[in-house]
């Protein structure tokens, strides 16, 4: 809304102060919003760090894993051994809204097709760097929750910062100067007529005597 773009009437003037308690009502529900925001920011952003954590211990042990695998079978052996490894991701999305953000819940499931391999070119070591690696997808899928969490939170702070600094720098100052115009331009209204009729009316006295 353009400041002074009104008529300086006392319509206009009810109807000003009316959007600027509604204005004054929206930069406070968008505080409170942006607030909780940033605290579910900071709790996804704290649950990112330890899955990231947690996934990169996993996948260390997991290579871990498949090198002693490596050394035990021999390469070609090894890999023998991955190809046949029948395990099928099975993934369910679910999702919560928080302050109107959608919140993703990854659910994986592995399911084994048994038995992957015979016991005669394999190692304990091909048995858990199998498991290691389950073990990583599992750890992966949560970092992958916790990550698009925080993408998705970061960016509706974003926009909530920008809606409360239009209102708090543009809108309720724009009608709050609007409003002390049309104030003002009334007062000097009622002044104007004030002075026409006291005016006239000493016109009319004098003409009585």
């Amino acid at each position: 809304m353009g400041r002074y773009e009104v008529a300086p009437t006392r319509t206009n003037l009810m109807k000003l102060k009316g959007d600027l308690e509604f204005a004054n009502e929206g930069y406070a529900l968008l505080e409170q919003k942006r607030e909780i925001l940033i605290v579910e920011l900071k709790r996804f952003t704290a649950r990112a760090v330890e899955a990231q954590k947690k996934a990169d211990e996993e996948l260390a042990h997991a290579y871990g894993a498949l090198k002693e695998a490596e050394l035990a079978s021999g390469i070609s052996g090894a890999s023998s051994a991955a190809r046949a490894v029948n395990v099928e991701p099975e993934i369910s999305l679910r999702e919560r809204r928080v302050m109107g953000v959608s919140i993703p819940a990854v659910k994986l499931d592995l399911r084994d097709n048994l038995p992957y391999y015979g016991p005669q070119s394999t190692s304990v070591w091909t048995d858990e760097a199998v498991v290691r690696f389950k073990n990583a997808l599992t750890a992966i899928a949560a970092l992958a929750e916790s990550r698009i969490s925080v993408i998705r939170l970061a960016r509706e702070i974003q926009k909530t910062v920008r809606r409360v600094n239009a209102l708090e720098k543009v809108f309720i100052p724009d009608y709050e100067e609007t409003i002390d115009y049309v104030e003002d331009s009334l007062e000097e209204s009622d002044r104007e007529a004030f002075f026409i009729l006291k005016l006239v009316k000493d016109r009319l006295e004098a003409r009585r005597r």
